[in-house]
């Protein structure tokens, strides 16, 4: 995590449980977009494909931790 989120976090977890309830709510909500049950489909086939890949170790995995540091490299 970066300084600034570091930051967003600690003083988020200072409110009230509603209020923190209602945050999430927010940032959840920032995802949002226009449903595409096609893409939904699809990715739904993509990720049980990969997790069957994954079971017959045809692919392996990275950690969270690995991942998210190659993200914030970029």
């Amino acid at each position: 995590m970066t300084t600034a989120t570091e930051t967003v976090l600690k003083e988020a977890l200072s409110l009230k449980p509603v209020e923190r309830a209602q945050l999430i709510e927010e940032l959840f909500h920032s995802f949002d977009k226009a449903p595409d049950a096609a893409a939904d489909i699809l990715w739904a086939k993509e990720a049980e494909a990969r997790l069957d890949a994954y079971d017959a170790g045809h692919i392996s995995s990275d950690s969270a931790e690995a991942v998210f540091e190659r993200i914030n490299k970029r």
